[in-house]
């Protein structure tokens, strides 16, 4: 759910532009008190877009704060609506495409914080299987999986596993339906992109000799595609019989 708070009257008039063009969102002017409302939506993983000085923000937010990888995304506009500033969650939340988003409705220019410059990530999948898998299982997993981001196949860059898939045959099915190049790796090169995984499966590095497939595939095919350091959009989901993954890299793509 997308929330906006406002706190002056000027502000409240930019957040009712901003509900008319997010008819979902729900907006709360000078709600009381304050701070337990805030806090009460972060912790339920709304989607925070607050008109008011980006240190009351902060202040407000400080103690709820987890990290980069559980925290809801947030932006921050001036009570003008010149400028969205992408203020948590950035790259990991959504909330740079997020800002990027409203930024072109509004006119408004972006302010972007973080180390990365905002250029068009390079997406890639990463899926693993039970042998024989049907490609029912894999397609509608992959559908859900660029569904969490908003994204279609026609964004997606390559399909990735493990090379112990590379005859998986509905794997194969499901790159040359899409149109999209299936690219398997070794182990070994798949081990480097532990430290980004989010969980770790002794039983998959037991049976194939790394600790996740879905996620270390798409990983290393972004960093691969675009010699950046990738990241994780999507942490692996499953289903019945297969693993998915999403990733991006930014720079040039090869």
């Amino acid at each position: 759910m997308i929330r906006i708070f406002a706190l002056t009257p000027t502000g409240r008039t930019l957040a009712e532009r901003l509900c008319g063009l997010y008819p979902e969102a729900q907006f709360e002017y000078k709600p009381k008190p304050f701070a337990d409302k805030v806090q009460q939506a972060f912790i339920q993983q709304d989607q925070l877009l607050f008109i008011c000085a980006t240190g009351i923000v902060m202040r407000t937010l400080a103690p709820v704060l987890q990290d980069k990888h559980q925290d809801p995304p947030v932006l921050v506009l001036d009570e003008a609506g010149q400028f969205v500033i992408p203020l948590l969650s950035g790259h990991e939340g959504g909330a740079n495409n997020w800002a990027a988003q409203v930024a072109e409705m509004l006119g408004a220019q972006l302010v972007m914080t973080t180390a990365k410059p905002y250029v068009n990530p390079t997406y890639t999948l990463g899926m693993g299987c039970e042998r024989h898998c049907p490609l029912s299982y894999l397609e509608s997993l992959m559908l859900e999986t660029l569904q969490q981001q908003g994204l279609t196949p026609q964004d997606i860059h390559s399909l990735n596993s493990i090379d112990v898939k590379a005859d998986e045959t509905q794997l194969i099915a499901l790159a040359e339906k899409y149109q999209w190049p299936f690219q398997t790796y070794s182990a070994e090169q798949l081990m480097p992109m532990e430290p980004l995984l989010s969980t770790r499966s002794e039983y998959v590095f037991n049976t194939v000799g790394v600790y996740g497939v879905a996620e270390s595939a798409a990983l290393l095919a972004a960093q691969k595609a675009t010699d950046s350091e990738p990241e994780l959009v999507v942490n692996k989901i499953k289903n019945a019989k297969a693993t998915c993954a999403l990733s991006r890299g930014f720079g040039q793509t090869k």
